[in-house]
């Protein structure tokens, strides 16, 4: 598996992706993504900023992300407190192509974010969700990251986890 840089013509792939996520997640009964966002302004703005990247395995795009340096804004009004120090990367709507869920697929994006950042001389990492996303809260568990309080985001609170690179 390998990270690459989402272009212009791919946008209908990530919004396929997205899609296809926030449906899985209703499906779940999880409230995240039920409102909208992330929207295609959204998903256009991650590859406008070369931000939005694709995880690809055999050539083939099986996941849509947007991986930041430039900070959450959000995250400076942390309840609670970060166990690491800025600069950070944070990854943002991540979703799978449904024949990907549940096979190590997120495991192996946050492995291949966190290579990149070291190699950016970047070691802290951020992420958040929200409370009724019990798959992803696991993942974040089982990938080394640490909760450390709640966010405002998205018009609803996030819980927010880091770890150190």
């Amino acid at each position: 598996m390998k990270l690459v840089l989402a272009q212009e013509n791919d946008f209908a792939t990530a919004m396929q992706m997205i899609n296809d996520a926030k449906k899985y997640l209703h499906d779940c009964r999880v409230d995240q993504w039920q409102n909208g966002y992330p929207d295609e302004d959204c998903i256009r703005a991650d590859i406008r900023n070369h931000k939005g990247y694709f995880a690809e395995e055999d050539g083939r795009k099986i996941g849509y992300l947007c991986i930041d340096y430039d900070g959450e804004p959000a995250y400076a009004h942390l309840k609670g407190t970060w166990g690491t120090a800025e600069p950070y990367v944070v990854v943002h709507r991540m979703a799978f192509s449904a024949g990907m869920r549940g096979k190590g697929s997120s495991s192996a994006v946050f492995r291949l974010v966190e290579e990149l950042s070291r190699q950016k001389g970047v070691r802290s990492f951020r992420v958040d969700t929200d409370d009724d996303n019990h798959k992803m809260k696991h993942i974040l568990d089982k990938n080394g990251f640490t909760y450390r309080g709640t966010i405002w985001f998205d018009n609803s609170v996030k819980i927010a986890y880091d770890k150190p690179l």
